[in-house]
């Protein structure tokens, strides 16, 4: 982590008047949109009012680090969105969802007491390396104009989602508890977890879905130096209140 030097929050790595980066704990069902919008509505409450971006999205299902950008700071975001990502959840064996998240219900259940952990770790250890990877049809990717997830709701199927190439660099297998599957994942920038917990699901002829989803670090930043929302909040309105009676 970045230190400025000062006596400022950990989440704080920023010259005030320049804006500022914020590592926030997105809570669970908030898209990450969301949070922009809290925070860009709380700058404006304290008249500070910034432009704010995320530098890397978290579905709704996720929890854990989501990296802020405000005011000037907004112009790094490009460099930011390309940093590796750390996850650390479940993936559920033996059954899907649509969205393969919690997000739709479960069906196409299926025995698994036949998987032994070494067939487990083999098939993630497989996963290992540079992919090719079609973004789920319940995500933000665009196609003719639309959000994929905007055809998802309406049933529609868009096959021919175009691949992008991803590289996982460590798909570690943490805790077996079945139908559980503890892992830790590291990976490059836009990458699905959903369509890898699916994936994984297929190459064990069982089938599965992302369970839970928690983001650890993005790049060199850590979910360890990250805040609540309600926390990021109250050091905004704080640190606007010494602005204006210093001003």
């Amino acid at each position: 982590m970045q230190k400025t030097g000062t006596d400022e929050p950990r989440h704080v790595v920023q010259v005030p008047d320049e804006g500022e980066f914020l590592l926030i704990d997105k809570p669970l069902d908030w898209t990450s949109f969301d949070v922009v919008a809290k925070i860009r509505n709380t700058y404006k409450r304290s008249g500070l009012k910034r432009k704010v971006g995320h530098c890397g999205t978290l579905d709704p299902k996720a929890t854990g680090l989501l990296l802020l950008a405000s005011g000037r700071k907004t112009k790094a975001i490009p460099d930011l969105e390309i940093l590796d990502k750390v996850y650390d959840g479940t993936i559920k064996l033996g059954v899907m969802t649509e969205s393969h998240d919690t997000e739709t219900v479960e069906y196409g259940h299926c025995p698994i007491d036949h998987l032994s952990d070494n067939e487990i770790l083999a098939a993630a250890s497989a996963f290992v390396g540079v992919r090719q990877q079609q973004p789920p049809m319940h995500s933000a990717a665009w196609h003719n104009g639309k959000r994929l997830y905007e055809h998802a709701r309406k049933g529609e199927v868009i096959g021919e989602r175009k691949a992008k190439e991803i590289v996982v660099h460590r798909f570690e297998i943490t805790r077996i508890e079945f139908p559980l599957v503890n892992f830790e994942l590291h990976v490059s920038k836009g990458a699905y977890i959903r369509v890898i917990a699916h994936e994984f699901g297929q190459s064990l002829g069982v089938g599965a879905y992302l369970h839970s989803l928690r983001r650890t670090a993005v790049g060199p930043y850590s979910l360890d130096a990250a805040r609540s929302v309600s926390e990021t909040i109250e050091g905004i309105l704080s640190r606007a209140q010494v602005f204006s009676a210093e001003a």
